[in-house]
């Protein structure tokens, strides 16, 4: 019994002194997973290309939104915390249509007249003003509030439909408390009727071609939702759906081609997720210097009329390479301006 408990004894230890020897499995990042944002297995197969810069806006990191043309050709975005909106003609002459304000703007459209649409949030310096939609000539004078603050929403992006009303989304609420919405104005701008409640920070926001389905993300809990219209304001029977699931950091605004795909701004990734007209993701475009942790904060894209040209606002926060608008190209062109005219 003894010499067999010390042959047995003397296995185990040979058996640990072995496996104290043999190496250790371990974790380590490779080319996939080393960034501070790895695209996610599910979408790095997807086509793929790498936009480039295409006009410095500032070298310090300046928050940039909302981005648009007008029917001149001249691409109009806001600078955030500023409470500005820019303009920058095709020969990418810089000015500032709207000066500093506590507006705090972030989406907007070009009304058949002319007029900027502003979709803003409010003051952002936590004085507590709440958001409102007001529209200026193209000079930025002559402001008229559209939706006053004492209606209680927090706009943050809009879009006309054909009939000249238009839908904007309500940024309110956590991703355990959705208090925020999408809603529709009609084109008197007379009226406001929700479409779709109970959302956690809605924020993007894009009609189809046909004007038929619309598509809203949601940031707080990384939704996309499609839905069917049949009206301004009624949902077609089974007319709703989930149509995706985001990973990382969250959906921002999106826009629309003549095809119906839809381009996805993911703001804390540096990069636009593409989808079919069925919701199913089908591209991308990265933005250089992402995988070392630049140019992260892609908030929002406009494509040209009648041209395939994709130009997407980001900023760098504290990383050194300022605000930059970088431009690509799109599956499809984009439907020209003013089809509501």
């Amino acid at each position: 019994m003894f010499l067999a408990a010390s042959a047995l004894f003397a296995s185990l230890a040979a058996g640990a002194h072995a496996q104290q020897g043999a190496a250790v499995p371990a974790l380590a990042y490779d080319t996939q997973t080393r960034g501070p944002v790895p695209i996610p297995p599910s979408e790095r197969n997807l086509q793929t290309v790498v936009a480039e810069p295409w006009f410095k806006v500032s070298d310090e990191g300046t928050v940039l939104e909302g981005p648009c043309f007008d029917r001149d050709g001249n691409l109009l975005f806001c600078d955030v915390y500023g409470g500005r909106v820019l303009r920058l003609t095709p020969d990418k002459r810089l000015s500032t249509v709207v000066s500093e304000n506590k507006l705090g703007p972030g989406g907007l459209a070009v009304h058949k007249d002319g007029r900027i649409f502003i979709a803003a949030v409010g003051d952002l310096s936590g004085a507590g003003e709440a958001g409102s939609i007001v529209a200026v000539k193209p000079d930025g004078s002559d402001i008229q509030t559209i939706i006053p603050p004492q209606a209680g929403y927090v706009p943050n992006d809009l879009v006309f439909d054909a009939q000249g009303g238009f839908y904007f989304t309500d940024f309110r609420g956590i991703s355990t408390d959705r208090k925020g919405g999408v809603y529709y104005v009609s084109r008197d701008f007379k009226t406001v009727a929700v479409v779709l409640p109970h959302l956690a920070m809605a924020n993007g926001i894009a009609l189809s071609p046909s004007g038929r389905e619309l598509w809203i993300t949601e940031f707080s809990r990384n939704l996309l939702h499609r839905v069917e219209l049949a009206g301004p304001t009624k949902i077609a029977p089974f007319g709703t759906a989930i149509a995706y699931h985001f990973t990382g950091p969250a959906p921002d605004s999106m826009r629309a081609d003549s095809d119906g795909n839809l381009y996805v701004a993911m703001y804390g990734q540096g990069r636009v997720l593409v989808f079919n007209k069925n919701g199913i993701p089908i591209g991308q475009v990265l933005l250089p210097g992402r995988d070392e942790g630049h140019n992260l904060e892609s908030t929002s894209m406009a494509i040209k009329p009648g041209t395939n040209d994709l130009y997407i606002v980001t900023n760098d926060g504290n990383g050194g390479q300022g605000a930059t608008i970088f431009h690509a190209k799109t599956f499809a062109k984009a439907l020209q301006l003013y089809s509501h005219q």
